[in-house]
């Protein structure tokens, strides 16, 4: 392609949607750059706006009127799907949780729940409730038989889940929010939100929980709600052309994921502000606020559960609460915070495991997860049923209307039985989330923990009853009023599953709201406010950031944490010296390909030459490759065809950023003398540069709010360097190791490097061949 001047209309200046669409399928594991992002989009708009602003039109009108309402429309429309996909999954899943036991004799297709409606005894069956033992004319009640069919249906379930993960969508293994907050943060994962991977996450969610695997639906119900917000946006143009407006649509997407797990709308916009999103400015509150609404309102008329609840756990307490009660809230704080400190150390040994040893048997490993899970579950009552159901149990008081006698759970002479299974619970519903987060199926931590801290909790409520009912003269009980109930044993199972999800995921405000929410009670603000602080400052002693920050850390991917860093050094300790780059002219087409052929880099600086080094612009791998690839196409394009990188002006002698008009498509005739490629439309003139003097603090700062892909080093405007997330990360890495290192075997060490995650960087540099696709240097 020939380089000449060409006069670009306002219409040319819309990107075009095909050559965005060939540009993309180059970029896989890379990172986003926002600045050029947001430069297309305000070209993009100035054109619209140029175009329609002095037609009168009715089709101008429409143009316009659609560009301002588009955005709710697509808000409306991710909101009602994931409500509606949410609704589905908690009927699918309550009815193989049952069919494990039993199924009903009026109706295959009823849970036990319905199927016994409004008669159900103590166990919660009925007479139209057919226990398996029953078919085989074992009798009504055999547990030998009734256990090996639930052991059977388990593993059954984990087995043919893990399958369809494996051969299907492998993308929904796992929970998926360590993913979605790097794709949030820029990282491109291809397949990740697609609708298939949305559909095998759906299925096979309703089929791991079944199988009572210690794992939860809430994690992976913020990816099925990305994966929502990611297919319906894409049905509009604007949204697949600009990531940043696809950035606001998975942020509202992953609020509403939250809201319709635990019921809580406002709790859901807090959650995707404190733990997900990098950048979330008044306009995305706004609208992740009002996708959690329509999300939630279409789940509430879906009515999953005909109770008219949002979730099972959902409860209404109407006790005050008194002041000596404090002394067991910090101590549910402080089990929370060693809760998550033990989990996630553990369960990051789990993950080495598995990857060294398991990484080729993924579905034996489900099915044996499930297979001893049934074994040790069956017989205990409050490991037996799902967990969202448990909750609801073990946060329920024992008087009032919705009091349940849950296997003489609020009985008194059953409390020495209660408080044992409930203490063997805590610990083998801890062992089995430990050895089952992160296996090959739809798993989330949140509601195992939850269910964890709800048994310790209301072991801890039944303790400090049995107490106060023995010694009511005693000094702290001083403020009950007698012949009333002073000690509710089910706000602490409440208090301790705000504190075990506060202690594995490490937030704070969205807990209290989403706690909040779910009782519809002020009093308990200020119990729930001091147990999580408390957890926090437990869980922050052995290590800084929630379990899925570990799982960013682990898999590699280019995350920049919230966490605050010193260095004082300068950018030049850090940088990438003599880097790859492209000269203006001269260069021949083999030589550019030899380069792809030998290195993996996203990027190159451009130069005036390789003497002077004169920094001229940057230009993207992926745009290059699309114009190679086209010019061998349509103008048979060889190896020695001249590759020209300099920038062209319009007419007015204006510079172009980055030119995606069709005049630049066109190429030269082969074998004419001025066969060249012009590369030149495609360079970014203005990157973003800094001086090798420039502190390390300042330039992550940069790319945490800013967003670059890299950022030049050049000095008095030669190119000396460049630097992406990964080498600050490396460095990161470095020092953490250096520092362990160094001071490994003292005390007072290991009070400062106490917390377990400084390995973790370090595997950056140790990964196995299947996972070095997602680091490749983000150049």
């Amino acid at each position: 392609m020939s380089r000449h001047g060409h006069t670009r209309s306002a219409s040319s200046q819309i990107i075009d949607e095909d050559l965005q669409k060939a540009i993309q399928r180059y970029e896989d594991f890379t990172t986003t750059d926002w600045v050029k992002d947001a430069v297309h989009e305000r070209q993009r708009k100035s054109a619209l706006q140029s175009m329609n602003k002095n037609s009168d039109s009715w089709r101008s009108w429409w143009a316009l009127t659609f560009e301002s309402a588009q955005t709710w429309i697509v808000i409306s429309l991710v909101g009602a799907t994931i409500g509606l996909n949410s609704a589905l999954i908690a009927i699918i899943t309550d009815w193989l949780s049952d069919i494990k036991m039993g199924y009903c004799s009026t109706g295959w297709w009823l849970n036990q729940k319905f199927c016994c409606w409004g008669i159900e005894e103590h166990d919660g069956t009925c007479e139209y409730w057919t226990n398996w033992s029953e078919p085989l004319a074992l009798g009504r009640d055999v547990f030998v038989v009734k256990w090996i069919f639930y052991i059977a249906w388990a593993t059954c379930f984990a087995g043919t889940c893990a399958f369809l993960v494996k051969h299907f969508a492998p993308y929904a293994a796992g929970s998926g929010i360590s993913e979605i907050k790097c794709i949030l943060a820029g990282f491109t994962m291809k397949g990740f939100l697609g609708g298939w991977t949305l559909l095998m996450k759906s299925v096979g969610l309703a089929l791991a929980v079944a199988s009572n695997l210690s794992i939860g639906k809430e994690g992976p119900s913020v990816h099925m709600a990305c994966c929502v917000g990611h297919v319906v946006s894409r049905l509009f143009a604007n949204y697949r052309q600009n990531k940043a407006k696809m950035r606001e649509i998975l942020s509202a997407s992953s609020a509403a994921g939250v809201a319709v797990a635990f019921g809580s709308p406002i709790g859901g916009v807090l959650f995707s502000l404190e733990e997900m999103s990098a950048n979330f400015p008044n306009k995305t509150m706004l609208r992740s606020f009002f996708c959690a609404l329509i999300a939630t309102m279409v789940l509430q008329a879906m009515n999953p559960f005909r109770t008219g609840k949002l979730v099972m756990f959902q409860v209404t307490y109407d006790r005050d609460w008194h002041f000596f009660e404090y002394v067991f809230t910090v101590i549910i704080g402080i089990f929370g915070g060693l809760y998550g400190a033990f989990v996630i150390k553990f369960n990051m040994k789990v993950v080495e495991y598995r990857k060294k040893y398991l990484k080729d048997y993924a579905i034996a490993e489900a099915a044996v997860l499930a297979l001893v899970t049934a074994i040790i579950a069956y017989p205990n009552v409050f490991l037996r049923i799902d967990m969202t159901e448990i909750m609801g149990i073990l946060f329920r008081e024992c008087e009032g209307p919705e009091g349940e006698d849950y296997y003489g759970l609020c009985q008194q002479s059953e409390v020495g039985r209660m408080i044992t299974l409930l203490l063997f619970a805590t610990i083998l519903r801890t062992v089995g989330t430990i050895f089952s987060y992160g296996c090959k199926v739809p798993c989330g931590i949140f509601v195992p923990s939850m269910a964890i801290g709800a048994t310790f909790g209301r072991m801890l409520g039944l303790i400090a009853k049995s107490w106060q009912s023995a010694y009511p003269d005693f000094f702290l009980f001083a403020s009950c009023q007698p012949d009333v109930p002073c000690i509710t044993p089910g706000t602490y199972a409440f208090l301790g599953a705000a504190a075990a999800l506060c202690g594995v995921m490490r937030i704070t405000v969205s807990v209290v709201v989403i706690m909040f929410e779910l009782t519809g009670r002020v009093t308990y603000i200020l119990p729930s406010m001091i147990t999580l602080i408390v957890t926090k400052a437990t869980a922050d002693w052995f290590g800084k950031g929630g379990i899925a920050d570990r799982y960013i850390q682990v898999n590699g991917y280019p995350f920049l944490d919230k966490e605050e860093h010193s260095f004082g050094v300068p950018v030049s300790h850090v940088m990438r010296r003599d880097p790859v780059v492209m000269t203006a002219s001269g260069m021949k087409l083999h030589e550019i390909e030899t380069i792809f052929h030998d290195t993996q880099f996203k990027g190159f600086p451009v130069v005036q030459d390789k003497t002077s080094m004169t920094l001229v612009g940057y230009i993207g791998r992926s745009e290059m490759l699309y114009l190679i690839e086209k010019a061998k196409r349509i103008n048979r394009a060889h190896s020695d065809t001249k590759c020209d990188f300099r920038p062209v002006d319009d007419d007015n002698g204006v510079e172009v950023i980055a030119s995606y008009s069709e005049e630049t498509q066109d190429f030269d005739e082969p074998n004419s003398e001025t066969e060249v490629i012009n590369f030149g439309p495609y360079v970014d003139q203005t990157p973003i540069t800094v001086r090798p003097q420039f502190y390390l603090e300042t330039v992550m700062d940069l790319f945490k709010k800013i967003g670059p892909r890299i950022i030049l080093i050049e000095n008095l405007g030669k190119v000396v360097g460049l630097i992406t997330v990964k080498d600050v990360l490396r460095y990161i890495a470095q020092i953490e190791r250096r520092d362990q290192k160094s001071d490994q075997g003292s005390w007072n060490s290991w009070l400062e490097q106490r917390n377990w995650h400084l390995s973790s960087y370090t595997r950056v540099f140790s990964r196995d061949s299947e996972e070095n696709h997602e680091l490749q240097q983000q150049t």
